[in-house]
């Protein structure tokens, strides 16, 4: 079966930018959630814009898959809590158990690895550290205007691609949702940003991306080389994070605490605008994204020569960025 994907589009990105403007204006009709006079609300017109496009997508499709559903839950869960956040930070444990939660719904709709030879318990495991770490890795990269939603759209492109060329019309249906939603938001939120997303944007974004690259199915199973292209897809945000947490312990700092030592704040302190920092970093994640889509189509030997490729690149940018002097 297939469906058009341009209606999708279309009424995605209008309800996108109509959800995002009402609730900006509510938000400072009302000064509610407001960050130095920008509302932070752009997480919560994603979701609805999100939802909006899942229903209506896979009402083309014949109805909502059950995976569909459990991303819909979940996600919800994240998005609460993170306006609740916005409004009155919780601490870094109470974080960790609403993405447990959440994580938990992912899993009762069976939402997880299916990781061959080591079982449903290693698996679970696994897939609690791989949506926490995306969901977290996503929040540390939201550092400057247009960089967190400009990443998601590339990612959740990037994996509607490989939907398509799997002819996995549920994945594609979620993944273009995102890329069209992240879409809508980015245009209020490139510099100078007149909304921002929030704690609760940049949790739902890394949340949901983690779980659609756990419904992928990226490649028969002789082609075991395929099991790395969602950590090459999502290689920005992970290369970002494993940087930063190495960064702050080599200088004997709390990876957690905050500071001015983001990989895009040391492009800045390299001399680099804002329009090219974005650039550069989202160059970057085509980079990764398309070295994922290569390794879910080759052989393994060649998937493996595109691997050390990236790893090879990745050292290169860390040894260089790591140089850079950086404030605090």
């Amino acid at each position: 079966m297939s469906i058009n994907y341009l209606p999708i589009v279309l009424i995605g990105f209008l309800a996108g930018t109509l959800f995002v403007f009402f609730l900006k204006k509510l938000a400072l009709k009302y000064k509610l959630l407001i960050l130095q006079g920008i509302p932070l609300v752009g997480g919560m017109g994603m979701w609805l814009s999100f939802i909006l496009m899942c229903l209506f997508g896979f009402s083309l499709y014949g109805s909502l898959s059950n995976e569909a559903i459990g991303i819909i839950i979940s996600s919800l869960i994240m998005l609460i809590f993170g306006v609740i956040d916005d409004w009155r930070e919780l601490s870094i444990l109470a974080k960790f158990l609403v993405q447990i939660v959440a994580i938990s719904f992912l899993i009762f709709f069976e939402i997880r690895t299916r990781i061959v030879y080591i079982g449903d318990l290693f698996n679970i495991i696994i897939t609690f550290i791989w949506v926490i770490g995306i969901t977290n890795a996503f929040n540390h990269l939201d550092v400057m205007d247009g960089l967190a939603s400009g990443t998601a759209i590339i990612i959740s492109f990037t994996f509607f691609i490989i939907s398509l060329l799997n002819s996995d019309i549920k994945s594609a249906i979620l993944s273009l949702s995102l890329a069209v939603t992240s879409f809508s938001f980015l245009i209020y939120n490139l510099p100078p940003a007149r909304v921002y997303m929030g704690n609760s944007g940049s949790h739902f974004l890394g949340f949901v991306l983690a779980a659609i690259a756990l419904i992928i199915n990226y490649a028969p199973l002789e082609r075991k080389v395929a099991l790395i292209s969602p950590l090459l897809i999502l290689g920005l945000p992970i290369f970002d994070t494993a940087f930063l947490i190495l960064m702050r312990v080599g200088k004997k700092r709390l990876p957690f605490k905050k500071s001015n030592d983001h990989l895009p704040l040391r492009f800045l302190a390299l001399g680099y605008s804002k329009k090219k920092t974005l650039l550069a970093m989202f160059a970057w994640c085509v980079f990764f994204c398309l070295c994922g889509i290569i390794v879910s189509q080759v052989a393994n030997s060649s998937g493996i020569v595109i691997i050390v490729i990236v790893v090879l690149a990745s050292l290169i940018l860390a040894k260089k960025m790591s140089k850079v002097t950086i404030d605090g």
